[in-house]
Parts: structure tokens; C-alpha cells; sequence
């Protein structure tokens, strides 16, 4: 089970975080799953320059893709794992971020904006 590191911050290994990524992907319902198209998940440590930053989708979101669409390098969710262990309390309160953080890049993928997916609840 993950302990506080020396710097008072939850320590869960990246071996550890990557499977709670997987663990969060694997929740999703299977028809949501069949959805996703042309998209790569990983984990990293954080993004340089901007600390708070828990996840990012990069790429071009399923509702504005066209018929020209094709043979353009996988779109890409980053989830990073300090600034989410800096956030969290808790063992549950890192799954639970995760599950959510998740959700919400997914989303961006999907055509979701940050707007909706504050009045959706997963802000």
C-alpha cells in the first residue's frame, strides 16, 4: 500500500499509477470503449512549466474528423501522476482522481469541452 514520501506527498509507484490507468480505462462500459478511435493513453511524471496540470488530450477530437482523416499518428491522452498524487489524501483519492481525470481527457477525444464536462460533473 503506498506511504507518504519524504515530502509529505502520497508515493504510489509509476508501475502502480499506470495500472490504476488501466484499471479506470478497463471500467469504462464496453460501448463507450468501441468509441475510441486512433488514441494512445500514457502516463507521465508532469508536464515541464505547468505543475497542476493532471491530464492532456492532444489530437483531433472524433467530431471533427472527415473523410480526409487517415493515416495521421494516434491522438494522445496524457495522465500525469505527481501533480494527481500532490492533489489526493488517500490511496481512494488517487483512484478516484485517476478514474476522473480519465474520463475527462476521453472526453476531449469524444468532442466533449471543458464546459460540458463541468456541467456533466467531471470537470
Amino acid at each position: 500500500m503506498p506511504r507518504l514520501g519524504p515530502d509529505g506527498v502520497l508515493d504510489v509507484p509509476p508501475e502502480q499509477f499506470e495500472r490504476l490507468v488501466g484499471e479506470a480505462l478497463d471500467s469504462l462500459p464496453e460501448q463507450l470503449g468501441r468509441v475510441f478511435d486512433n488514441v494512445a493513453v500514457m502516463v507521465e511524471d508532469e508536464r515541464a512549466g505547468q505543475p497542476n496540470l493532471l491530464g492532456l488530450y492532444e489530437g483531433i477530437p472524433l467530431t471533427e474528423r472527415g473523410q480526409w482523416y487517415s493515416g495521421v499518428l494516434p491522438d494522445r491522452v496524457t495522465i500525469f501522476r505527481l501533480p494527481i498524487l500532490r492533489r489526493c489524501a488517500t490511496y481512494a483519492d488517487v483512484v478516484a482522481e485517476v478514474r476522473v481525470t480519465v474520463v475527462h481527457e476521453l472526453a476531449h477525444h469524444m468532442g466533449i469541452d471543458d464546459e460540458r464536462l463541468e456541467e456533466l460533473g467531471w470537470g
